[in-house]
């Protein structure tokens, strides 16, 4: 068994745990995420360069998606993402899509995700030396909803009345979904992380993770340093866990370190495959062959990462050889 972590002793004698990762940190010592939802669409032949990204799909073709889903579960994921992240209220509304109709969307985007993992779980072959995979409900940024790439940046120019809002109506449709917990990812300031803990304070027995994007291998995307982040992110009780995504992968062995020395909750990291984000094209731009992602699976272990996974460029395949390496028997 690899890896360790803030976990309690009651979820290693089988006690049912409170974060949802418990169980899996003390049967195989890592969770293994997913990777990217959207650009495994897109390699499906899907169009997304629009407003709504992978969101759009769930409006033309949400089976689809439930497809991604099960080739990431047979890859070796032991969570998977619903397409929540460019799913919003306000987003469905001003594609014409009435609030009603948009509020159904969003609850059907997670029950694609639970479908594909129950789907998974009935066939008695996969629950061979497999736990039950999570399904977590994806709470993207607001820069998401904008669709011009200040996901990378934090520039929104609004108060946190304004973002609490904006956050507010999805935040309540997706806690009570049915996900096992809520993926707050992409978040690149401190002000919308501290909106989001604040929703999460609100809401009776929901966990979720706190994931950043980063500018190097020290600062969020607005500058804060990941350190002060991380604190603020250790004060939350139900802060499943505490990291990094759709960061360049160079950076992600530095951040994790960064994060270690502010936290003892379990550190999440799924980067994205590097490159360039063209928010006018909405694609990625740059090469993604370079990355050897077993090694760096098991080097973000090695360094505290207990949650580990891929965002955006990451395939099922990369993800099956992460998971190959993450749980091998012979690992150093």
């Amino acid at each position: 068994m690899h890896g360790g972590g803030p976990f309690s002793k009651e979820a290693a004698e089988g006690v049912q745990p409170l974060n949802p990762f418990e169980r899996f940190q003390h049967r195989q010592g890592v969770t293994v995420l997913d990777g990217g939802l959207a650009t495994s669409l897109e390699a499906l032949g899907y169009d997304l360069a629009d407003d709504l990204w992978s969101a759009k799909v769930l409006l033309e073709d949400p089976d689809v998606i439930q497809r991604v889903h099960s080739d990431f579960l047979q890859a070796g994921a032991d969570c998977i993402t619903a397409g929540t992240y460019q799913a919003s209220i306000q987003g469905f509304i001003a594609r014409g899509v009435v609030k009603e109709r948009a509020v159904e969307v969003l609850g059907r985007a997670v029950g694609l995700a639970v479908e594909a993992r129950d789907a998974f779980w009935s066939n008695a072959e996969n629950r061979n030396q497999r736990l039950r995979p999570l399904v977590a409900a994806s709470v993207g940024p607001y820069g998401a909803y904008q669709a011009d790439g200040s996901e990378y940046t934090g520039a929104y120019g609004l108060s946190d009345d304004e973002l609490l809002d904006f956050h507010g109506g999805r935040w309540r449709v997706l806690a009570e979904s049915g996900a096992d917990l809520m993926g707050c990812e992409t978040v690149p300031s401190l002000q919308e992380a501290e909106v989001l803990l604040e929703l999460l304070c609100r809401t009776s027995d929901q966990w979720a993770w706190m994931s950043f994007t980063c500018r190097d291998g020290s600062h969020l995307s607005d500058g804060t340093p990941l350190a002060a982040a991380a604190k603020m992110c250790d004060a939350g009780s139900r802060v499943a866990a505490v990291g990094i995504n759709c960061t360049p992968p160079e950076h992600v062995s530095e951040l994790i370190s960064v994060i270690r020395n502010a936290t003892d909750k379990p550190i999440i990291a799924y980067p994205n495959a590097g490159g360039r984000y063209d928010a006018e094209r909405k694609t990625w731009k740059g090469d993604v062959s370079r990355h050897d992602w077993p090694a760096l699976a098991a080097e973000w272990r090695d360094r505290g990462a207990s949650v580990i996974g891929g965002c955006c460029r990451v395939a099922p395949a990369d993800i099956s050889r992460m998971r190959g390496r993450l749980l091998s028997s012979d690992q150093p």
